[in-house]
């Protein structure tokens, strides 16, 4: 039996790990596309969210990264060929090795109301909507032949389609069998694998599902709570079944506490061995779902910064505001901003300092110019109160 350590890491420790871990330290040396694919490469996913205020999350999740990167890049570097899009921690683009992982468990689709549907569509359809993806595709679901309509999902008020076409389109997607490959607007564009990911499609697993899908997502968080973390998501199953103590018994992933709380963490092998990069001058603006904010109550504990995504929230029960992303400076987060684009400005709503702390006014407003010109805006104003 393996003797198995449990690594001990006092908040700074672990808020230093994480930003240097998770890319936000310095950006990539390389621009462009290639720097876009190796950060999708090198965070094993990026969270997609419709929401698109300043950027969706997938654009400020690569805009504090990758220096040079403008409004959308994110998705015309990956899609086609270079990622494809599904469940991870929520909806997710995903790197192309990915592929045969999510195709090899697509025939048990736990997930996302998948029963659900498959109970509205028969087999038959479901062929002839593939038949006609693979014949005539890439596709839009506006671009398939009408089959009629089902009764539409209802979740929590979220009304799904009532077109038959479109919901078996999302079911061959959760399957593996078409997959997203590019993006008009707010529409999907789907094509078969074969087509989109020619270099993946056919490739066999090298590992159990489980233990691999776990061992990519304590890479993308860094560290990984083990308890009801909402970094889980999917993978719920996977954790009852043993995989995280197979990683841990094989060596790949290790365990650690931060600041002597009793949550226990999840983190790659060899962590603590690890050169962690000193943080550059430059200030940045995080979506609210980088993966460094997935895991709130660490960030509490190792940043001491209290951030809830307010977007759902009714506007009564808001602290801060709709859409408020944190700003992260020599590696803390040191306040949050309200901002969105308004015809030719990068307009500031409101801009909260964290306690304490003495806002580089010079690193914002470089921060600030540097967003407006990836989001093809010539000016930054601050809307009078």
């Amino acid at each position: 039996m393996r003797s198995i350590a449990q690594h001990e890491l006092a908040p700074d420790e672990a808020r230093r790990f994480l930003v240097s871990h998770l890319g936000l330290a310095r950006h990539r040396p390389k621009r462009g596309p290639t720097a876009i694919r190796e950060m999708l490469s090198s965070l094993g996913c990026v969270q997609l969210d419709p929401l698109d205020p300043i950027g969706t999350n997938a654009d400020l999740v690569t805009l504090a990264r990758v220096r040079g990167a403008a409004r959308g890049d994110v998705y015309t570097s990956l899609l086609p060929g270079h990622a494809f899009e599904h469940f991870a921690k929520e909806r997710c683009l995903l790197p192309p090795d990915a592929f045969p992982y999510y195709r090899s468990r697509m025939v048990e689709t736990p997930w996302w109301r998948s029963k659900e549907r498959q109970k509205r569509i028969d087999d038959g359809l479901l062929r002839s909507v593939l038949d006609e993806v693979r014949a005539r595709g890439p596709l839009g679901a506006k671009e398939l032949e009408d089959r009629g309509r089902v009764v539409p999902l209802d979740w929590s008020g979220w009304k799904g389609t009532s077109s038959a076409a479109k919901m078996a389109l999302e079911i061959l997607w959760t399957r593996c069998e078409v997959v997203v490959t590019a993006r008009r607007g707010k529409d999907k564009v789907y094509d078969v694998p074969e087509r989109a990911l020619p270099q993946h499609h056919d490739r066999e697993p090298e590992l159990p599902f489980d233990e691999w899908a776990i061992g990519q997502r304590v890479m993308s968080a860094g560290l990984l709570g083990e308890s009801a973390s909402p970094s889980w998501s999917m993978l719920r199953d996977a954790k009852k079944r043993g995989a995280v103590e197979r990683l841990i018994e094989k060596g790949l992933i290790e365990r650690a506490r931060v600041g002597g709380r009793s949550s226990t963490y999840l983190a790659p092998a060899g962590f603590r061995g690890r050169a962690v990069i000193t943080p550059d001058e430059v200030m940045r603006i995080l979506g609210p779902l980088d993966p460094m904010l997935w895991d709130r109550a660490l960030v509490k504990h190792a940043f001491d910064f209290e951030y809830v995504w307010e977007v759902y929230k009714p506007v009564s029960q808001r602290l801060w505001g709709w859409y408020v992303c944190p700003l992260l400076h020599r590696g803390r987060l040191v306040g949050r901003i309200d901002v969105r684009i308004e015809g030719d400005s990068l307009v500031i709503d409101r801009l909260f300092r964290e306690k304490g702390v003495v806002l580089d006014e010079t690193a914002l407003h470089a921060c600030l110019a540097r967003h407006a010109e990836a989001c093809g805006v010539s000016r930054v104003r601050r809307r009078r109160r």
